[in-house]
């Protein structure tokens, strides 16, 4: 099951669910004889309304699409002029190259020569239980290797390094001229794109196996770029601090500041000949850490913006996405909340909240109003000058028109598109997301075409979704036969196969116990043999579900691409019109986003560029009483004496960043580590749809108090020398 397939099922709601607007917005060129020939005008209720472009222009900010720059596309005639820094080449390939993709999600750095990795404890949960040697809770009370022999590899984990960046746009466009129809100009240029990435990969693999090749989709697909990566497959833990120190405060302090958490991990990279990974690429230490005002960057792997697109977009987002997210996930949290205790329930249980608490943030940007004024003064002003350019209304003429209607016909699928949010991840039910990658492993096995590589990707993707409570288990699974039931209507055909007129928790109950898909031992098993004929009790469900699913998918993939490319029209028309200014919307590839260490006013006060270990026991002694969120681990509660409370816990920057971004280094123009990016505040949620930095701020932990914490509470001796001897060099 490839991770694009993957990726449309879990975003069938995320990706672009639009919506109608109520107002339409036309731009046209003025027929009135009361205005310059060709004065912009735009059309609201049949009435033609002159646009004022000087007041448009002042409401759009430089940088409202962000500063999310591209590594092949850095802004540095900006950076000389504002800071009056000149990076070179040299320095550019050594901040791409001391980066990492960590895993699929978060991102990552070397800091030492030695192949040392530095990522967010939140990062790190997964790999910290499945190197939990019989239930030593690691996650619970953290974990230190004191000699390299003690350091644990972890399964199926993985970094990736950038190493070149090469601009194939003319290639993949020149495959989807020749076609008509948004399908399938799209699906030919998937297919050029993955043609370059298996002929690059296979060329490279003839000297080094561990680079391949992936082509980035930039500007909804007005730019595409090779991108050759070094996977490094070889991963162990090192060091990680208890879990109530990574995620001290809880969800009660996710995306908010002040903060006190110390969400770090490291890792290291091995290489094949079974040694720590020897590199240059990594970055210095900084004992120093950041002063205020200082200029500092980010790097790492950004996950998605919705920055250049269409304002009926946002308002479908605003009035029917988010919202029909925001209840899904709720009643998911509240299934898993008695399970927070369990390592695996648990973790899938603080993801559903940071999803939440992110997605609140979202549509609280969307339903202040400011953000989509905004939005929509630079549509006006981009209307205005298709206006009055007969050239740019022969391209664009009809570009906004189309994207409006396109948000209606996707609001029609909204209700089914719910029935199938997030199917095949683990943000739902592990047996029927296993169900579903056994039934599409069988039938691509008994077609007998797929190659070999394939099939075992796939196995290995099904494996890894590790096994929830069979109570947990059966309320997940009634509430997606439940969303099905509103979806289909409770006298639909399909949905009377899989519930035989019971009601859904019975039937859900009755899956649970019968089925050998509650781990993953059954899972393989049934793999092994032939799972559509082995009379599992998942095997009459999926056999129902799997084609509605890919129904839906078809449907949702179908818009997307219309989406796509009418996008990409809309970017090429805000890159003529703005030029270099614009960056790229984030897509999981790497990106350099420049910014300034500085505190913000909020709530009528002003919170400090810097909390202290300080304030990290004031909030102890404070709360304890309220919430376990708050509490210290037994050596934290007697610190030695060497133990300095002033020093910087966390700081906040105004870099640009979003999901994606936990685990990116925050570093100085040196390129030396002042911090370690692993939240933002909450007043930067609204940023994923427009970027603004007058309170929106990146949350790091401060080089200073990883350091402290290293020496005098976790007495890690070996980790600090390594890292100090880096800084050295």
């Amino acid at each position: 099951m490839s991770n694009s397939w993957l990726l449309v099922l879990a975003l069938l709601l995320l990706a672009g669910c639009g919506a109608a607007q109520e107002v339409a917005v036309v731009t046209q060129r003025a027929e009135r004889t009361d205005l310059p020939e060709a004065a912009p005008v735009a059309e609201r209720g049949g009435q033609a309304i002159p646009i004022d472009t000087t007041a448009l222009a002042a409401m759009r900010g430089r940088f409202d699409g962000g500063k999310m720059w591209t590594f092949d596309d850095p802004p540095l005639a900006y950076l000389a002029e504002q800071f009056g820094f000149s990076p070179d080449s040299a320095w550019l390939a050594a901040a791409m190259r001391g980066a990492l993709r960590f895993g699929r999600n978060c991102s990552a750095s070397f800091v030492s020569q030695r192949g040392l990795v530095m990522t967010n404890h939140h990062c790190a949960r997964e790999s910290i239980t499945r190197v939990d040697q019989a239930e030593e809770g690691l996650l619970r009370d953290g974990f230190y290797a004191a000699t390299t022999e003690d350091e644990r590899r972890v399964p199926d984990l993985f970094v990736e390094q950038l190493m070149a960046i090469q601009d194939v746009t003319s290639s993949v466009h020149a495959a989807s001229r020749r076609v008509r129809g948004d399908d399938e100009r799209s699906r030919v240029r998937a297919q050029r794109a993955a043609e370059i990435s298996r002929r690059r990969t296979a060329a490279l693999a003839l000297e080094d196996s561990t680079l391949r090749v992936e082509v980035v989709e930039l500007f909804s697909g007005g730019k595409y770029a090779a991108y050759t990566l070094r996977r490094l497959r070889d991963v162990r833990l090192v060091m990680a601090p208890e879990k109530r120190l990574g995620y001290f405060g809880g969800d009660a302090d996710n995306f908010t500041f002040p903060r006190y958490a110390l969400d770090i991990a490291f890792f290291r990279v091995y290489g094949t000949d079974g040694q720590p990974l020897a590199t240059d690429d990594y970055f210095r230490w900084s004992a120093g850490g950041a002063a205020i005002g200082e200029l500092v960057f980010v790097v790492g792997n950004p996950g998605s913006t919705s920055r250049l697109g269409a304002v009926a977009s946002l308002e479908h987002e605003r009035d029917y996405a988010l919202p029909l997210q925001i209840e899904w996930l709720e009643a998911r949290a509240d299934v898993l909340a008695p399970f927070k205790e369990y390592d695996v329930a648990g973790n899938a249980y603080f993801a559903l909240l940071n999803s939440l608490k992110a997605l609140n943030g979202q549509q609280a940007g969307l339903l202040d109003g400011e953000l989509i004024r905004r939005r929509a003064a630079d549509q006006l002003r981009m209307q205005a000058a298709i206006a009055a350019s007969d050239s740019l209304t022969e391209l664009y003429g009809s570009l906004f028109r189309d994207l409006e209607e396109l948000q209606i016909s996707k609001r029609s699928e909204i209700a089914r598109a719910r029935a199938f949010a997030f199917f095949g991840t683990s943000l739902g039910s592990r047996v029927l997301t296993r169900a579903l990658y056994a039934y599409y492993y069988a039938t691509l096995k008994r077609r007998g075409y797929t190659p070999p590589e394939e099939l075992r990707d796939i196995r290995k993707e099904a494996m890894s979704f590790e096994s929830l409570p069979p109570e947990a288990e059966e309320a997940l699974i009634a509430l997606r036969l439940d969303d099905l039931k509103e979806a289909l209507g409770e006298g639909d055909p399909s949905f009377r196969r899989i519930t035989g007129g019971l009601p859904t928790d019975s039937v859900a109950g009755k899956l649970v116990d019968a089925t050998a898909l509650v781990d993953t031992t059954g899972l393989d098993s049934l793999l092994a043999g032939s799972y559509l004929n082995s009379g599992d009790a998942s095997v009459p469900v999926i056999e129902v579900l799997a084609p509605l699913v890919l129904t839906a998918q078809g449907q949702a993939q179908s818009f997307e691409n219309r989406e796509v490319l009418l996008e990409s029209s809309l970017a090429q028309l805000k890159f003529m019109l703005n030029g270099s200014d614009v960056a790229p919307d984030a897509s999981g590839s790497l990106r350099l986003a420049d910014g300034v260490v500085r505190g913000y006013e909020y709530n009528g006060t002003r919170a400090p560029a810097f909390t202290t270990f300080f304030g990290l026991y004031d909030h102890y002694y404070a709360y304890r009483a309220i919430s376990t969120e708050w509490d210290l681990p037994d050596r934290w509660l007697t610190p030695p004496d060497s133990f300095d409370l002033s020093v910087p816990v966390n700081l906040v920057s105004t870099n640009d960043i979003t999901g994606g971004n936990s685990g990116s280094p925050l570093l100085n123009q040196e390129l030396e580590v002042v911090g370690l990016i692993f939240d933002g505040n909450i007043e930067s949620l609204p940023n994923v749809y427009i970027f603004s930095d007058r309170t929106a701020r990146a949350v790091s932990v401060d080089s200073r108090g990883i350091l402290e914490a290293l020496e005098h509470i976790y007495e890690a001796d070996r980790l600090v020398a390594e890292i100090l001897s880096a800084a050295d060099k």
